[in-house]
């Protein structure tokens, strides 16, 4: 693979150690890694992309998503519910998903993901319905280019058994930890720069056992792999948990082995200050998920206070089912409104905002070797073109999230073009498009 080297950028936000920001700078990537960052580098026959008019950020990173949801966006019935309501819904439709569904809506919610300037996500797939595995949405990654975090999630108490999900969907607690060993085995890849790595993902605390929980942590540990589940996430959550196990989430996780550096919770909108500490003191890492709180009226997560105390905290962009939208520059940009919205205009800057939307994230799902632009970090990158109408009148082009385009113009992951001006060119994106119009059109039948 030849030398690459992004040329005269108008900002670079390099989210190095010291928050560089490089005016008229150059970035020189070998080989999969960042060569170089600075002024007129020199790269005889480099493969030269122009950034005349644009700023150049470290690629976003995706912390939690359900990519299957794909199929699912907008679903009468579901549009106006609470998160169990919602649930109750959709589980329905979920249980005719089959191996293509996995794949093609996987390969829309990465592509999507990527036009938003994303370059790594997470994926929290636990439901397995005729014959779909974890390997469907791998191989969907595989082929999009996108590094990735696949979680074998799980759900193993149904209806019968005074859980949420219907028994249809469910799994045997011992087929389920089985199965996670067979994805670690085959997919997990903890070499720096890995493009694959593998995490073990309950689904939540009304969708497993306890015993489960603690199996699946001792599981985890013993493969040296991240551990995820959905965490506090609304009223109802905290009402469930203090019902069923007589404590609020924070402990309950704790009591489990479900704190560390090595876990991260989704949403955990209802976290409170003790809970906070625990984190902070234990480094337990926060998938926030602005927008799919927001449309599931589920309430502001403590952004700023778990910021405040050391927590890790990435952004997630949640499934297309609760979100609609897989924007993850979005989700940025709703992340720092929101915490105005509940601490004030000066509670979160746009540049603190992106900073956890890229180096946050990378932080959480333990990647140090990608979120910054520096040398010898993996080059994903994303250049926004901040000469067009999104941009015009800006005193200030780096601050992206106040007035910045929503769309990358370019996409480099592990140094190779995902994105050239602003279409997706690593597969076939249109076919996929039809392939997942005509899959929702059977899924209505």
């Amino acid at each position: 693979m030849p030398d690459v080297l992004i040329k005269g950028a108008v900002a670079v936000l390099t989210m190095d150690d010291a928050r560089r920001e490089l005016a008229g700078a150059d970035v020189l990537m070998r080989d999969g890694v960042i060569a170089g960052v600075g002024i007129e580098l020199d790269a005889e026959g480099a493969e030269v992309i122009h950034a005349t008019g644009c700023v150049v950020t470290p690629g976003l990173v995706n912390t939690h998503h359900h990519l299957y949801q794909t199929l699912t966006r907008a679903v009468p019935g579901g549009q106006d519910a609470l998160l169990f309501g919602w649930l109750q819904t959709l589980y329905p439709i979920w249980a005719k998903f089959g191996p293509e569904e996995m794949f093609i809506s996987a390969q829309i919610g990465l592509a999507e993901l990527a036009l938003s300037g994303c370059t790594m996500t997470s994926d929290h797939l636990y439901l397995y319905p005729n014959g779909a595995r974890l390997d469907d949405t791998i191989a969907a990654a595989g082929e999009v280019g996108l590094r990735f975090h696949p979680t074998r999630g799980a759900m193993s108490i149904g209806e019968s058994d005074g859980g949420l999900p219907p028994d249809s969907l469910v799994e045997r607690e011992a087929d389920i930890l089985e199965d996670c060993i067979r994805v670690i085995d085959t997919f997990h890849d903890a070499s720096e720069g890995a493009m694959v790595r593998v995490g073990v993902a309950p689904c939540s605390p009304f969708s497993v056992s306890r015993d489960l929980m603690r199996d699946a942590a001792i599981l985890a540990r013993d493969k040296g792999v991240m551990m995820h589940t959905h965490l506090a996430e609304n009223d109802e959550d905290i009402a469930y948990s203090l019902e069923k196990f007589g404590c609020r989430p924070g402990q309950y996780a704790e009591d489990l082995g479900w704190v560390g550096p090595d876990v991260w919770h989704a949403h955990c909108v209802k976290l409170d200050g003790q809970e906070i500490d625990l984190f902070a003191r234990s480094k337990t890492g926060v998938a926030h998920c602005p927008c799919s709180n927001c449309r599931l009226g589920s309430g502001i997560a403590p952004v700023r206070a778990m910021r405040d105390a050391g927590v890790n905290v990435g952004l997630g962009v949640d499934g297309s089912a609760s979100n609609d939208v897989g924007s993850l520059i979005g989700e940025a940009r709703q992340t720092m409104l929101l915490q105005r919205v509940a601490n004030g205009a000066d509670a979160m800057s746009a540049r603190e905002a992106l900073e956890i939307a890229t180096r946050g994230g990378a932080e959480v799902l333990g990647r140090e070797d990608c979120g910054q632009i520096a040398v010898g970090k993996r080059a994903d990158i994303a250049i926004w073109d901040v000469s067009g109408v999104h941009s015009a009148g800006s005193w200030d082009p780096a601050a992206i999230l106040l007035a910045g385009p929503v769309t990358v113009k370019h996409l480099l992951v592990e140094g190779r073009q995902i994105v050239a001006d602003g279409r997706v060119v690593s597969f076939d994106l249109e076919h996929a498009i039809v392939k997942q119009n005509q899959l929702v059109q059977g899924l209505k039948n």
